[in-house]
Parts: C-alpha cells; structure tokens; sequence
C-alpha cells in the first residue's frame, strides 16, 4: 500500500511513506490492510504516524508541529519549522522565507543569471558565477544543480544556495546555463537559459622571434589566443641580462643591449584577466654594428691604340670587375678612384672602389715596317689586352707574327677581359688587330684589308647603364679596333667593340678615342688614338638613402652612386637631399 493515504482522528493526512526528517520511518507494508496499520491516537495528537513495514505507532517529530489555517503560520519560522496548513491539508516546512509542501519535488528555479569571473584564472581554465532565484512553491530544495552549455567536464555543478560556481570553461567560448532543483522526492524540471556569456580568462603564451641589431635587437610576437579578452600589453625579458621591457605592439625593438653578446628572448601577453604563461625562447641573436650591403661595378680606364703606323693595333678594355652584397660599415668613407684612360700607345690606369680593383687596358701594339727593329709591335696586357701591331717583314713567318696582349681572362680570377687579336700570321703588310673587350677577344688583323675589330664589352649590367645613364647602348668597356692596312687610307679603319671601344685609322677618318667613363679602349693606327677612362658604380637597396659621394639617383628600388672621377663612398645620411646629389 505504498503512496496510501493515512487519515487520522484530526483530519491529518499524512502520504506514505513518510520521511524520516518528519519523525518516520519512510517505510509502508503493501501486505496489510490500513485498519491493522492504524494504532489507537488517544493521547498522541501531536505526534506522527509511523511504520516500520509491519507495525504502526505514533512518534514525537524532530521538530514540533503546529496545526492551523494559512493565515495562522507561525509569525517567526526558523528554517526546518514543520506546519500542517489546514487549508491546504498539507504538512509544510519552512526554508529561506518560505512555507514549502514538505513531501513534493521542488518547484522550478528562475531568473538565470551568468557572470564571468575570468580574472586571475589560466588560460583556458575560465569561471563564471551563476544566481539564481529558488521557486516559492513545491517542496523544499537540498541540493541546486547547474549545467553549462556547451557541456563542460564535470557536465554539472552544485550547491545549496544561490549563486553556484563553474569551473573549466573554454577561453572565448559563449555559454550559457541552467538550474533545477532537487530533494529525496525528485528533481524539478530545467530553469529556462540563462543569456549567453563568453568566457574569458588570461590569453594564450604568445611566440617570439628576433633579429639583431646595433645594441637592439628587433622583436615580432606572434599572439596566441586572447583569452576572450583583447590583450593591452606584452613584456618581452632578456636573457642573459634579465631585463623586462613592455609595448603595446607586436613589433618592438628591444633597447641597451650589447654588442656581441648573444640573446634570447621570452614574452608574456597580459589582458584585463592578467598574465599569460611565458613563451617559448627566442632564437638566438647577436647585436652587432650594422652595415650598408652594397653591390658595386668597378671598370678600369682603357688602353690607347698603337699610333707609330697606318697598321697599328688598338687598345684593351679597361678591366671589368664587379661585386654584390659587399658589407660596409655605416658612418665610414671609402675611397674610389676611377681611372685615367691610357694615352697614345700606352696602358689605361686603375679603378678601384676601397680595396676592390680593376686593371687598366692593355695598350695596342705599333706597327713594324721591314728592316725595323724592336718589339713594340705586341699588345699589352692588363684587364683586356691590347691588340697586336702588324710586322711587315719576313720574320712575321719565320719567328711568329706579333702577339696580342692577354686580358684578365680564362686562369685569372676574378676575370676583367679578353686577350688583343694576333697580329698576321703571314709576310707583308697586313692591318692592325682589335683590342680585347669585356665580353670577347680582338678580331686578328688580315693582309689586304680593314682594321681588325676591337673585342665587344659587357652588358652584364645594362639595368645600371639605364638607370645611371652611362655606357653605350648598355655595354660597357669595348676593345678599341685595329688600322687599317696601307701607308693610305684604302681600307676602313677597325670597328670598336660594344661599349665605348673607339675606331682604328683608315678611309673611314682618324682614330678614335675610347669613350669616356666606359673604360673602351682607343683606336689604332697613324697616330692612334687614347683609351676611355673608367667608371665606379655602387648601388643598395633601399627606400631611403642610405650614403652619399658621386652622382645619386634612384632606380628600381634601388639607389645608385655613379663616380666618373675620384671621390669617397660615405655610408651615412646626407646632411640634405632633394636633386642630384654630387660630392668629390
């Protein structure tokens, strides 16, 4: 007869079974019958009924209690007060301002209110507050339960009371949250969702790289999560020196460093819930002075063409050298020489740009009429070789004809030009040969014909002839071209290589002097002709200037310098700019 209710001489129902917190036993007999379980109340009128499965009696309740209508409830209840309200023929108890039916499920919870508490908790590792208000009717509550939403790990929360904390929740996560409310009788149903709050607590470790510097060292921080809260600062420690330095940004250059001392580095990230977990370490860097990476083209001044007759060889090249990315030390001058171009039958003189050097053009070979003596008829070396002079006697088949001169080429390193063209193999007048050119040797010279032509020069740095306006049609550092053969003027003289070689003597007018600032060599023949001087050209990177000495324009992201006398490369800022900038 479980759930059977009991009535006794007062009116009093009383459900079975009854619960031991009202003086029962919590126990029924469903095997007999009602009268056998209903002892005699005389005398017992403030007691309880109870059972222990087989016998009835009447028991003294923990807590006395009072009989009477709804308005008669005692005017000052503590909680666990216990009240049969005779209106309502229920037994009722009294919690937290309440009179609650004493043997039900309580009623339902409302008002679901969350709040973030993040401050202070790890990353991750959030905590929200979530009140509540109990329900006025249904039974009294034991235990309250929260359950968050996405689940969490525990799923459930719980409490006596109002409000009731949460643990674990997920950085930057929204929740939101529920609440029923249990005793020994059941549990109510779900309050409604309580509006959806984002957990927040302290950011992620971030991760951090760096590049050296001049007594700094340049910071990127890469953030990781924020936590749900945005972050207002990183502090950034050094090690070995454990200095804390603090910013706002993700970029930061780290001051007071020394110079060759290597470093790591470590950052926190800090929100308005505090401080994250330091990062991993750095790479490792090593301030340093810093330098200016510059790339330069050093060109030589050219050889003069051999002028002692029609026949004469020209001159070499100037030689060709060139460097990139070449460190220089900022606030530092470094000294450029351009050089001279070689005069008549004589060898063109040094380029350099502070220890980097080029060599001068060989000079052209003089030619030999029959029953001369001496050896002027070879060409001389130097960065290109000048071309060879003609030998008009026998011996040009007996001993070898006149021999060019050898360029800074093939076995020298680095390479500067091309071997002058071989004077004529065979007796008799022949024309003068070409003098070698950055880019190939001098033609040989021929009997009965035009002068030889001079080998052609570079275009290995076109882009800078165009940006700087220098060069010819890009090249530079051509051979100058052998006379032509003849005591007259019966065959043209020698082309010029590419890239200011000038031309030998014939029908076609003098010789000709190898451009200026192209390191060409001069042309050859009657007189001759002298060679180009040379040309020094640096160049870096940059979206400012960076240095100053020479002519200075800017080109393709690039700045370039252009020396076409002597003069210092300085790295540093100029006192002004704006124009073109020339300084000796």
């Amino acid at each position: 007869m479980a759930n059977k209710d009991f009535k006794v001489k007062n009116g009093l129902d009383i459900q079975s079974p009854l619960p031991v917190s009202m003086g029962g036993t919590g126990q029924t007999s469903t095997s007999n019958t009602l009268n056998s379980l209903l002892p005699s109340q005389v005398g017992n009128s403030s007691k309880f009924l109870t059972s222990d499965g087989s016998n009835t009696s009447w028991a003294t309740p923990a807590k006395g209690l009072t009989t009477g209508t709804t308005a008669q409830r005692p005017s000052s209840p503590t909680n666990g007060d216990l009240y049969y309200n005779t209106d309502e023929a229920q037994i009722e108890v009294y919690q937290n301002g309440n009179w609650l039916v004493a043997n039900t499920t309580p009623g339902i919870p409302t008002g679901a209110t969350a709040t973030n508490q993040g401050s202070g908790r790890a990353y991750n590792n959030g905590q929200a507050s979530v009140a509540f208000t109990a329900a006025t009717s249904g039974g009294p509550v034991k235990t309250f339960t929260v359950t968050p939403s996405p689940s969490t790990s525990p799923s459930t929360f719980t409490g006596s009371s109002s409000p009731i904390s949460v643990t674990g929740l997920a950085s930057s996560t929204q929740y939101t949250y529920t609440v029923t409310a249990g005793n020994n009788f059941g549990t109510s149903s779900a309050s409604s969702a309580s509006s959806g709050v984002t957990a927040t607590t302290v950011p992620q470790a971030p991760s951090i790289s760096a590049t050296a510097g001049n007594t700094n060292a340049v910071i990127t921080i890469t953030p990781g999560s924020t936590g749900g809260s945005s972050i207002t600062q990183y502090t950034i420690t050094s090690s070995p020196t454990t200095t804390t330095q603090t910013t706002s940004s993700t970029s930061y250059t780290f001051t007071g460093l020394t110079n060759s001392t290597a470093y790591t580095f470590t950052a926190t990230a800090t929100n308005a819930n505090g401080t994250s977990s330091a990062s991993s370490s750095s790479n490792s860097v090593t301030p340093t002075v810093p330098g200016l990476s510059v790339d330069y083209l050093v060109i030589a001044g050219g050889g003069g063409g051999g002028g002692s007759q029609t026949y004469s060889g020209g001159g070499g090249a100037g030689g060709y050298r060139s460097a990139t990315s070449q460190t220089l030390t900022l606030n530092t001058g470094y000294a450029v020489t351009v050089g001279a171009g070689g005069q008549i039958s004589g060898k063109g003189s040094n380029s350099s740009f502070n220890t980097f050097v080029s060599t001068g053009g060989g000079l052209g070979g003089n030619s030999q009429n029959a029953g001369r003596t001496g050896s002027l008829y070879s060409g001389g070396s130097g960065g290109s070789g000048g071309g060879a002079g003609n030998r008009s006697d026998s011996n040009n088949g007996t001993t070898g004809p006149a021999v060019g001169g050898y360029g800074n080429e093939g076995s020298y390193s680095p390479v500067e030009g091309y071997n002058g063209g071989t004077g004529y193999t065979g007796g008799g007048n022949a024309s003068g040969s070409g003098g070698g050119g950055a880019g190939g040797v001098g033609a040989q010279g021929v009997q009965n014909s035009a002068g030889a032509a001079g080998g052609i020069g570079s275009n290995s740095f076109s882009s800078w002839a165009t940006a700087t306006s220098t060069g010819v049609s890009g090249y530079y550092a051509g051979g100058g071209g052998g006379g032509a053969e003849g005591n007259s003027p019966s065959y043209a003289g020698g082309a010029g290589g590419s890239g200011g070689g000038g031309k030998g003597w014939g029908n076609n007018g003098a010789a000709v002097a190898g451009t200026a600032n192209t390191g060409g060599g001069g042309g050859g023949g009657n007189g001759g002709a002298s060679g180009g001087s040379g040309i020094v050209i640096a160049r870096y990177q940059s979206g400012s200037q960076q240095a100053y000495g020479g002519t200075i324009v800017s080109s393709g992201g690039y700045y370039y310098h252009t020396f076409t006398s002597s003069g210092n490369f300085i790295t540093s800022l100029p006192k002004a700019t704006g124009g073109t900038i020339t300084t000796d």
